[in-house]
C-alpha cells in the first residue's frame, strides 16, 4: 500500500483541496495515517475511487447516489 499526502493527491489527480476535503467528509476516502498535520491516503484507493466517481458523475449521478453505488447499496 503506497501512501500519498493531501498535497500529492491534489497535484497528481488534479483536484482542488476543497474537493478532496469534501470527498473525504462524505466518506469516499479514508485517512490512513497522520504525520503531524499531514493526512495520508492509500494511493490505489484514491486512484480507483476517483475513476469510479468521475465515470458515474459523467453519467449524471449525484454524489449521494455514487456513494451508495460504491458501497454496494441498491439505488
Amino acid at each position: 500500500m503506497g501512501l500519498i499526502s493531501t498535497k500529492d493527491v491534489i497535484l497528481k489527480f488534479d483536484l482542488s483541496y476543497q474537493t478532496l476535503n469534501y470527498y473525504t467528509s462524505l466518506g469516499f476516502f479514508q485517512v490512513v495515517q497522520r504525520r503531524g498535520n499531514k493526512r495520508m491516503y492509500d494511493e490505489e484507493e484514491i486512484r480507483s475511487k476517483l475513476k469510479d466517481i468521475f465515470e458515474l458523475k459523467n453519467q449524471g449521478y449525484p454524489l449521494q447516489l455514487i456513494m451508495k453505488k460504491l458501497n454496494g447499496e441498491s439505488v
